[in-house]
């Protein structure tokens, strides 16, 4: 029993340091549109790096294992776009004043359409943390169950990777809303399905779980990720500065996760 315990709370720790990230955005001034520029490229960066380096690598790996190297990796694949087309359907159903994939000059927006924007892009970088934190948090807490001493790097660098997730998804949210109150909850919430995760994986999913449910699951929230990073952060963070600071924020992140995930290995 005391070893389930330091597993739900080293996951616990992980998750919830999303919130250290959206505190760190505070820091900028409201005002600030190069810091919202850069910071919308960082975490570009950091979400197509993580999604393309990490997270459908560990997807393949697990689904060759299961099923050869070729059939593994095409499934990989498949689920890569499918979860692109989900995030996708879900972004056509969200309501919003503007085609989302028409991406318009801030300066001819009203100040409430560049705001619902903002929420929107928010809402679904929220949803794509919590989504990726979901199996991130039943795989640590089954980590710290089997070896405790071996999950302590793995959560430590799961707490990295998840600050400059709590980053992009309060920035839009702040800047949309001008409560940090708000932005801090969204980001707090979306850190939250990792523990969530365990709590489930232990009590109903555990027996059904291998590594082709696993391996489908990266592979879907990596495809999530990338198409959130393309679609929405990247035009945005365009939008709300020089060209080249949204570049350089997002080389930027790319270096921070590449220097975690290295730092770990």
């Amino acid at each position: 029993m005391g070893n389930i315990w330091l597993a739900f709370g080293l996951t616990l720790i992980a998750g919830l340091s999303t919130g250290i990230g959206s505190l760190i955005a505070f820091f900028a001034k409201k005002t600030n549109t190069k810091f919202l520029s850069i910071s919308l490229g960082f975490s570009a960066g950091v979400m197509i790096y993580v999604s393309m380096v990490e997270i459908f690598s560990k997807a393949s790996q697990m689904l060759s294992a299961v099923h050869g190297e070729k059939k593994g990796v095409l499934y990989g694949i498949i689920a890569f776009f499918a979860g692109m087309f989900l995030i996708g359907l879900i972004d056509k159903l969200l309501p919003s004043e503007k085609n989302p994939h028409e991406v318009k000059f801030v300066e001819s927006e009203n100040e409430d359409v560049k705001k619902s924007k903002l929420k929107r892009m928010g809402v679904l970088t929220a949803l794509a943390v919590a989504i990726h934190n979901f199996p991130e948090g039943l795989a640590t807490f089954v980590a710290a169950l089997q070896e405790p001493r071996v999950a302590i790097p793995i959560v430590a660098a799961i707490a990295i990777h998840n600050i400059p997730e709590g980053i992009a998804v309060s920035v839009p949210i702040y800047y949309a809303t001008g409560s940090k109150k708000k932005a801090f909850l969204y980001s707090f919430a979306s850190g939250l399905s990792e523990p969530i995760g365990a709590l489930i994986g232990y009590l109903i999913l555990m027996p059904f779980m291998n590594d082709t449910i696993n391996g489908v699951l990266y592979a879907s929230v990596a495809g999530i990720m990338v198409f959130i990073s393309i679609d929405e952060l990247l035009p945005s963070a365009r939008e709300y500065g020089e060209h080249h600071l949204s570049i350089y924020g997002m080389i930027a992140g790319m270096i921070i996760m590449a220097m975690s995930l290295w730092l770990f290995i």
